[in-house]
């Protein structure tokens, strides 16, 4: 291995070239918008060789503003040069948060991660490199300001049994996601689970209404990206805090795939503040468990917690087998009361996951949003590879709905 003991620079500037990028979920950062640049000052980077084939170097990074960022990383490739940073090592979780997955560099010595998740205050960070080559700067530019949520919607689950709706889109109108309820999420990080493509925004190949649906479509080599796809929340338009929500989708098969239609805690900033934040998956299928000639799978439904969630291996799930999954749509829906989630497919519940003594077990009692995406790989979706026969995978949604019992 070929170590340099290196000052590095880091940079936290403007960044004015992301126009195929725009993201509705975190305001783009333009001109006129408020965006401090921020430069810190340069500190030896000492690598520590933590075994044979692995070398690492701890610094610290004051972030000024919340937000989404892009982490580029210049140096050079001799042989099979693998970087990936991790934030917070400080954490009292045990865990490691890595904030770019798998960092390769291209023949110039260039690497480049957009959107990954940072919130204000000092950092500290711990870029790990395996292989041979080196690492000559990093530098750290905003893309876009974390944004508050505009409205809150609090439904009433009362001890009546008619559910009244009171938010959904259909999706039958315009070309693009209709961007009053939709934001997107934009980049390539990883996404905490190393997952390979980009997510663009406002790209008909990615995200579009046809014929009544929503498309999520992803595409093999695309935009100089293994793969490309969209990710879809109401983040910063509206969140919602109990009721039902629906969602009527066909989901794609292929071993790699990976679809979802889920809520995500209002208060989630950044890695370390997740699963703090709740999750709750209502729709989840990853394509190997799919049989690419019937359509006939499994969906998962999961509430992540502090106390219960999937890197811990204790999270509380169930799964129900389906039938032509790709080819006929079904409802998955949630049930989310003040002291009970239920899981519901096609109408019939399969999940429950009950109210429990505190905040690290029980989350649920603040505002989600709602999350629409198509992974290809990734540590779950990935699990088994992905199957390179594919070009292309669609993740089609006739429609989500909230309601409120009555």
């Amino acid at each position: 291995m070929t170590l340099r003991l290196i000052p590095l620079v880091f940079v936290c500037a403007l960044s004015f070239g992301c126009g195929q990028e725009r993201s509705a979920t975190d305001q783009s950062v333009t001109e006129n918008g408020p965006s401090p640049i921020m430069e810190l000052t340069a500190r030896n980077f000492e690598w520590t060789v933590d075994n044979d084939n692995e070398s690492s170097s701890n610094f610290k990074v004051a972030i000024k503003q919340s937000g989404r960022y892009r982490i580029e990383i210049f140096g050079s490739n001799q042989n099979g040069y693998v970087s990936w940073l991790e934030d917070y090592v400080d954490n009292t979780d045990d865990r490691s948060y890595n904030i770019t997955g798998d960092v390769i560099f291209d023949s110039n010595g260039y690497a480049r991660k957009d959107g990954a998740p940072l919130a204000a205050g000092l950092h500290k960070m711990k870029l790990h490199s395996t292989g041979e080559g080196s690492i000559d700067s990093l530098k750290f530019s905003l893309m876009f300001e974390q944004q508050p949520t505009k409205t809150i919607l609090t439904q009433s689950m009362g001890e009546g049994t008619n559910w009244e709706l009171v938010w959904s889109d259909e999706f039958d109108k315009g070309q693009l996601p209709d961007t009053t309820k939709w934001s997107y999420n934009v980049g390539n990080w990883g996404w905490g689970n190393k997952e390979p493509q980009y997510y663009t925004a406002d790209r008909v190949e990615n995200s579009r209404i046809e014929n009544g649906n929503l498309i999520i479509e992803a595409h093999k080599n695309d935009l100089d990206q293994p793969w490309t796809s969209a990710r879809l929340t109401t983040q910063s338009k509206v969140s919602f805090k109990y009721g039902k929500i629906e969602f009527r989708a066909k989901v794609p098969v292929g071993r790699g795939t990976w679809a979802a239609g889920w809520l995500l805690g209002d208060s989630y900033v950044d890695e370390l503040s997740w699963p703090y934040c709740g999750e709750i998956d209502v729709l989840e299928c990853v394509g190997y468990e799919i049989d690419d000639s019937t359509g006939h799978g499994v969906n998962h439904a999961t509430c992540h917690t502090r106390a219960y969630y999937f890197k811990q291996g204790n999270q509380i799930g169930s799964e129900v087998e389906l039938d032509s999954m790709n080819t006929k749509f079904h409802t998955y829906a949630v049930e989310w009361y003040p002291d009970v989630i239920y899981g519901l497919i096609d109408g019939e519940r399969y999940y429950t996951y009950d109210k429990n003594a505190n905040d690290l077990e029980w989350p649920f009692n603040t505002p989600q949003n709602i999350i629409l995406n198509l992974a290809v790989g990734g540590g779950w979706g990935g699990a088994k590879g992905i199957d390179d026969s594919y070009v292309n995978h669609q993740f089609v949604l006739d429609y989500v709905r909230v309601y409120s019992l009555k």
